[in-house]
């Protein structure tokens, strides 16, 4: 069985870490394959919210798997464990569906930049929150200093990264980083995904992109998708394509 899992409930696209015997660890192998199921999700039209969460009850994801990476040479490391991911936590957070991280246990490192790559989060009360890197030698380096510094007060970051303290499910939603605290995460995640179905998928694509444009997340894309949108609708787009196809000349009328 594959560590990391994608089914569907309906509309709403399931990504499971299953490596339980090592917390959900991430591995190459299972970069590669949330890489692969995010590619799926992105084309997927019937999809309308995905929730990414982990197998089991301890860990949502405790981070990287220290034996994929601690023989790897400091080029290796930098080009390509740390690039790889970070391309990858970039594919989550710029899906253009709605996405929602069920933090059903503790979720450190590289788990906790994963959770940052979703839209929000759901956690449970018994998780706790922590970028332990500085313990191994390393630093954050799938965005932990980056776009987790959006989403969390400085301070907060800080004292994670530098003095390696955990913070509580309370303290996270307090400070905004976490969307709900339930006994059950994967449940309440589901619950706020369903209420997707009253909601028009074009527009929260749209409002999506236009937030994103507005705190720098991938800006240059969002903004010429937001364009490419408005022009592709228009009927100077059906007349040129026409025209181009039929070897004429185009008659654009503005419209």
């Amino acid at each position: 069985m594959s560590e990391v899992t994608l089914s569907y409930d309906g509309a709403i696209a399931v990504l499971t870490l299953s490596n339980v015997a090592k917390l959900n660890a991430l591995t190459i192998s299972m970069l590669d394959a949330l890489d692969g199921h995010l590619a799926e999700i992105d084309h997927n039209t019937t999809a309308r919210a995905v929730i990414v969460t982990g197998a089991g009850e301890k860990a949502f994801c405790c981070g990287a798997d220290i034996a994929e990476w601690g023989a790897l040479s400091p080029a290796e490391f930098a080009r390509g464990w740390v690039r790889d991911g970070h391309r990858i936590f970039d594919r989550l957070a710029r899906l253009s569906k709605p996405t929602i991280a069920a933090l059903n246990g503790h979720a450190f490192g590289g788990g906790l930049e994963l959770a940052a790559a979703c839209d929000i989060r759901v956690m449970t009360p018994r998780a706790t929150l922590a970028l332990p890197e500085a313990k191994v030698g390393i630093v954050p380096g799938w965005s932990g200093t980056q776009r987790l510094m959006r989403l969390v007060p400085e301070p907060v970051v800080k004292e994670m990264a530098l003095f390696g303290r955990r913070i509580t499910a309370e303290r996270a939603a307090a400070c905004g980083f976490v969307a709900e605290v339930a006994e059950d995460a994967l449940r309440a995640a589901h619950q706020i995904a369903a209420d997707l179905a009253d909601v028009s998928p074009r527009a929260n694509e749209i409002t999506k992109a236009m937030i994103h444009a507005g705190i720098g997340e991938d800006r240059g894309a969002a903004i010429e998708a937001l364009g490419s949108a408005a022009a592709g609708g228009s009927a100077d787009r059906a007349e040129g394509v026409d025209a181009f196809l039929n070897k004429r000349s185009p008659k654009f009328t503005g419209q």
